[in-house]
Parts: C-alpha cells; sequence; structure tokens
C-alpha cells in the first residue's frame, strides 16, 4: 500500500498544501513548530478518521477559517483509490473516489496506517482506557467486521447501563427484555474478546524476536487481561460462565448503574519475563518495547492482509541511541512505505538518507530537496 499524493486545505497550519511522496522512504526536517507533525496527523485523519492528537475534530480546522478538507490517493497494486475527508462542525463527510462513504466499516480499512510518536509512551504508561482504543482502531483496520461488531457491543451497553440505572430508582422494567439484552452483549462479547485474543497472538508471534533485536533482551511479551475470562474455543462454555457471572453480579450492577464486566473493561501489558514494564522497565525499555508493539503490526498487515501498511515515525529517532536507531534501521525498508519527521537531518543514518526522498519544512512550507526516482 502507497500514499501517492496528499492535499491539505485548512489543516491546523497549513493554509493549503500538495505533495507527493516516494514509494520508499521519505524524511520530511525542520525546526519545531514548523507542521512536521501536523503533516503526520493529516495522513492519519485521512486514513483512521480521527486525529490520534485530539479527540475535537475541530480543533484540526486552521484558525479564522471554518473547514478542513484532507484529499489523498493511495495505491493497491495497480488500483489507484482516491480518499477525501471534510471536516466542519464537528462533523466528518468522508468519500472513496467521489462517492459518500456513510458507514465508518466500509471506509476505515481501506487505508492500514501504523504510527509512531512520542506520545505513545502512554500507549504503556496510561490508562487502560488508551490501550483499549490502540486494540480498536487496530483491529479496525485489520478487520472491517470488528468495527461493525463494536458498535454494536457499545449500543447494547448503553442500553443495558440505562435499564440497570431504571433498577436502582426501582422503576419498573421487562426484566424478561433485559434479559435478552444481556444475552445479546454476551455473544458480542464473546465474538469481540476472540478477536482480541488472536490478535495479541499475532503481536506476540513477532515481537519478542524485534525486541531482542532491539535491545538485547529476551522474553519480551504482551499480556491480555481480559476483564471476564471466557473459554476461547467453545462459545457455548463461554455464554454459560458469562450468563452465570452477570447474573451473580447483578445487584452490584444495579447499585452502580454500570455494566462492570465485559470487553469495554479490558486491559493488556507489556512483560519482559515476568516483570510488567509499566512498573519496572525504564523509560528506554518501555519506548522500544512500544515500537515493537508497532513494528509486530506491519508483520500483521502484510501476512493477513497481504499488503504493507504506511508507516509514520514522527521524531523517533532522536530518542534513541546510535545502536537501537541501526537495530531499528532493519526494520525499515524500501518495501514499505514509510514517513519519518526529525529537526536534523544529524539524527539519521547517512545511508537512510542517502536511499530517502528529503522535504524540508518551514512554517508549513513543503519544500523537495531531494528526488528519488519509484524505480530505484
Amino acid at each position: 500500500m502507497i500514499l501517492k499524493k496528499i492535499e491539505l486545505k485548512n489543516f491546523r497550519n497549513y493554509e493549503h498544501l500538495s505533495t507527493r511522496f516516494y514509494k520508499g522512504i521519505n524524511i520530511i526536517y525542520g525546526d519545531n513548530a514548523q507542521g512536521k507533525t501536523n503533516l503526520l496527523e493529516s495522513i492519519y485523519v485521512l486514513g483512521i478518521t480521527k486525529s490520534h492528537r485530539s479527540f475535537i475534530d475541530n480543533n484540526l480546522i486552521k484558525d479564522s477559517t471554518n473547514k478542513a478538507i484532507v484529499n489523498g490517493v493511495i495505491n493497491k497494486g495497480s488500483l489507484d483509490i482516491n480518499l477525501n475527508i471534510s471536516i466542519e462542525n464537528n462533523k466528518k463527510i468522508l468519500n472513496i473516489d467521489n462517492s459518500q462513504i456513510r458507514k465508518m466499516s466500509d471506509y476505515i480499512s481501506n487505508m492500514n496506517i501504523i504510527i509512531f510518536y512520542p506520545d505513545d509512551l502512554e500507549l504503556l504508561k496510561g490508562s487502560p482506557q488508551i490501550r483499549r482504543k490502540y486494540l480498536n482502531l487496530e483491529l479496525s483496520q485489520l478487520y472491517s467486521n470488528y468495527y461493525i461488531i463494536l458498535n454494536e457491543y457499545n449500543k447494547l451497553l448503553k442500553m443495558r447501563n440505562e435499564y440497570l440505572k431504571k433498577l436502582n430508582s426501582n422503576n419498573y422494567i421487562d426484566m424478561n427484555y433485559f434479559d435478552i439484552l444481556t444475552d445479546y452483549l454476551i455473544d458480542k462479547s464473546i465474538i469481540l474478546t476472540k478477536m482480541r485474543y488472536k490478535y495479541i497472538e499475532k503481536i506476540n508471534a513477532y515481537c519478542e524476536n524485534i525486541y531482542k533485536d532491539i535491545m538485547n533482551l529476551d522474553l519480551f511479551s504482551i499480556n491480555y487481561k481480559p476483564s471476564l475470562k471466557i473459554d476461547i474455543k467453545d462459545d457455548n462454555k463461554s455464554k454459560n460462565i458469562l450468563k452465570k457471572f452477570y447474573l451473580e453480579q447483578l445487584n452490584y450492577d444495579i447499585k452502580m448503574s454500570s455494566t462492570s464486566y465485559g470487553p469495554h473493561k479490558d486491559d493488556f501489558e507489556f512483560m519482559l519475563g515476568n516483570n510488567n514494564l509499566k512498573l519496572f522497565g525504564s523509560q528506554g525499555q518501555q519506548r522500544i518495547a512500544v515500537l515493537c508493539l508497532k513494528l509486530s503490526e506491519i508483520e500483521i498487515f502484510k501476512k493477513y492482509k497481504e499488503s504493507t501498511p504506511i508507516l509514520l515515525l514522527d521524531d523517533v529517532f532522536s530518542e534513541l541511541s546510535d545502536d537501537k536507531k541501526n537495530n531499528l534501521l532493519k526494520y525499515i525498508s524500501k518495501d514499505i512505505q514509510t514517513i519519518i519527521t526529525t529537526t536534523e537531518l544529524s539524527n539519521l543514518d547517512n545511508k537512510l538518507i542517502k536511499k530517502s526522498k528529503l522535504f524540508k519544512i518551514d512554517s508549513g512550507k513543503l519544500i523537495k530537496i531531494k528526488e528519488v526516482k519509484d524505480n530505484e
């Protein structure tokens, strides 16, 4: 998968920008606060429809304007696809090849993106909500039906919680309907949990070796922590386990007016042997752990979607020692389109620079410094 072109209008600090990217490695360098991160953010928004930096869509619109537009052309094999997102009044309009897309699930899996940026350390150090958001985004890119099932689960969860509030207030509800609602919630829970288990298994097939290669340390893994354990090989057994649990938990859930367990409470942790890196890892170990998670995703997309994602690296190399930079470079090749930002070219290896297309950025203006032909 390749992002051939992107065009921005009134996005963050860009009044207008149009540029083409090389199918291999693209390096964007310049001082801080010139628009490097904003450009990567626009690429992420084009693929995911959401920013990785802001929950409020209107924050993406340039000051004193009322509408932001991101256009892009991606290539899959011999097929070019035109993607377009317009943002206005906290509403988004999505288009593929000039046809409006009503369902997010029909849009989100078209352009696969993996991003690493300094604040990604929060994926390890932050709240479980951050890690669940990551799981949901990555699985939605990998499987379009995951997004559909997740939305169905969230709607059922909201309905069940509304009924629990009524029970807590001693209001009458139809308990037969409540039980049916809980059964549907359980069905979706089992599907989501199984998909998450399998995704983490896929990650663990790659991340240990990548971590060892970069850090020279063994036994790195990701440990999935579902709030409710199920039998992933037997759906009927899982359903009986969850029905019994929700029944036992009902009085507590009524008291709290919310569903206290389920996929909306799941978590995962980064482990080095028996040690949780959140508690016992150095910041260097933690940063590489998150990076290894992201690098493992590349292999998953290549194997299960039979295409390479677009890799975005926002000022990653300045945080790494020279030996770790060199180890990381093994995973950045011309086989995967990579867009790197940095404040100084001196942060990067000369061999990397020689085979990359170079851009300099200054006050939202992108200047091509060195071209690389796609057949090189």
